[in-house]
């Protein structure tokens, strides 16, 4: 079973890596949404994968090195593209949430990216 808790946050950025006069090399913003979903059995006194508040305390203090920060300067994110972000999050989150299967990171309404683990 895989389930999700969903978080939002504001920051802004820049990308240092992209060719000349491109738009994303302006400092923008973006209002971020992330799942972070775990994955694993049922299990069958609680009902449940774990508990949302689990997941949500397991993520916060993560959420609070980003919000309404300038990615840039966190360390690790130096060119903060929404691959990297997820990446960010999953080495940090996995030691302290071993059942996370996937890390969702969307920059807009309709751009996104999605992370299993594949390097880890």
């Amino acid at each position: 079973m895989d389930i999700f808790k969903e978080f939002t946050f504001e920051a802004a950025h820049r990308l240092p890596n992209v060719p000349p006069g491109h738009k994303c090399s302006r400092l923008h913003g973006h209002s971020y949404r992330v799942e972070i979903h775990v994955r694993g059995p049922v299990g069958s006194q609680s009902g449940w994968v774990m508990d949302f508040s689990d997941i949500k305390e397991a993520f916060e203090p993560l959420r609070l090195k980003l919000d309404h920060y300038y990615l840039n300067e966190v360390e690790g994110l130096e060119n903060p593209t929404s691959e990297n972000l997820s990446r960010w999050i999953w080495k940090r989150l996995r030691p302290g949430l071993p059942l996370l299967s996937r890390v969702v990171v969307r920059e807009t309404c309709t751009s996104g990216c999605i992370y299993q683990g594949e390097d880890d």
